[in-house]
């Protein structure tokens, strides 16, 4: 077979790739963030990667920022940025342009939605329905939503990509990925119906963690968060009570509403040891505290052994997503069980990647829409 291209399908400053064809990708050039190091990310160009073997190469439609983003941007991440330039970004929704040797699932043009890991399935934590916790979960890190382009590792492929209906927007889709770890929070938080509930920390996450409080029963929902716009976002997204903790004791305001016991369930959606400790000391006896955030490595914090043990306190730490948790996410979303005009508030060019992560750090936006 003989593929003839036109003269004037490839340009000088930017190849295409050759859409629709199985396994097949021209070599080319793509415009993508760059990640340099902290504080440093560039929008310059760079190789169009190539879809091996099981793995797919998607057009990316939509990326969002996150606050893992953030965190990598100001501090760095030497899980998800090992060695540098790197590509950047991890939440995204968008259209196969070809898959690899073997990918019987999936076809080109296809739209879907994937994940930026995925588990082993055989392993110790796999086989005790904790893949989150796989030891090969970092092998198949996914970076690059912040281009034009990505490819999508073999094991994600398996576990983590789903076609989405056309009538859902790739900008909604890319939710699916920070919804799914939100789902697995609010799993781990057993939430009973009445029960009072608090969530530190009112950024994307937060708010998911407030929306599905309230689909599981709870009462009432309080949120703690330092930004105006946060906690205006978090009323909207259902809560009952915003604390500005820079006017009040967040503690003492959750006692003052639930009678001096402290609330029910409290999540963690920051990653800051001392919000740690303020979580648990709003926890009344026999709840349960989410920790949720990932704080910095190397810190730690303390609990008082006496109030841990005689009040038989549950500690739970949470991390990440079960393959399970994506499609719950992705029918949540679906579904409309979640406003994502609330969690995603501004729509910017891939060229002004940094102004959109210098505004989400600063609290001054939601998640931030990404176009290509």
């Amino acid at each position: 077979m003989v593929i003839r291209i036109p003269v004037g399908f490839v340009r000088k400053s930017f190849k295409r790739t050759l859409s629709g064809i199985d396994g097949i990708v021209m070599s080319g050039k793509m415009r993508a963030a760059m990640y340099y190091g902290i504080g440093d990310v560039r929008y310059e160009e760079t190789d169009i990667p190539k879809a091996g073997p099981g793995e797919l190469l998607i057009k990316i439609g939509k990326a969002l920022t996150c606050g893992t983003d953030v965190k990598t941007y100001k501090r760095g991440h030497p899980i998800l940025i090992k060695h540098t330039p790197a590509l950047f970004g991890h939440e995204y929704a968008g259209t196969i342009e070809a898959v690899g040797e073997g990918v019987e699932k999936f076809k080109p043009g296809m739209r879907v939605v994937a994940t930026n890991s995925a588990p082993c399935g055989d392993c110790y934590f796999c086989k005790r329905d904790m893949p989150n916790l796989c030891a090969k979960l970092k092998d198949s890190l996914v970076n690059g939503a912040f281009a034009e382009y990505i490819r999508v590792p073999k094991e994600v492929v398996r576990w983590n990509t789903h076609q989405i209906p056309d009538t859902l927007s790739f900008r909604d889709a890319a939710l699916t990925e920070p919804l799914a770890c939100v789902v697995h929070g609010i799993e781990e938080a057993n939430i009973r119906l009445g029960d009072t509930v608090v969530v530190i920390g009112a950024g994307p996450i937060g708010q998911m963690m407030v929306m599905l409080a309230k689909k599981s029963g709870a009462s009432t929902v309080i949120v703690s968060d330092l930004a105006d716009f946060r906690r205006d976002i978090a009323e909207k997204a259902g809560a009952d009570i915003a604390i500005n903790p820079a006017n009040e004791d967040p503690v003492e305001r959750v006692k003052e509403e639930t009678s001096g016991r402290g609330a029910d369930v409290v999540i963690e959606a920051v990653g800051l040891p001392k919000l740690w400790e303020q979580a648990v000391d709003m926890t009344r006896d026999a709840g349960t505290t989410v920790l949720f955030g990932g704080a910095a490595s190397g810190t730690t914090f303390e609990v008082d052994t006496v109030r841990f043990h005689y009040g038989q306190l549950t500690l739970k730490g949470v991390f990440h997503l079960k393959p399970r948790h994506v499609e719950q996410a992705l029918q949540l979303i679906i579904a409309k069980d979640v406003n994502p005009d609330l969690l995603i508030s501004h729509d910017m060019p891939l060229e002004r990647i940094n102004e959109a992560l210098e505004m989400m750090s600063a609290g001054k936006s939601m998640k931030v829409s990404i176009s290509p």
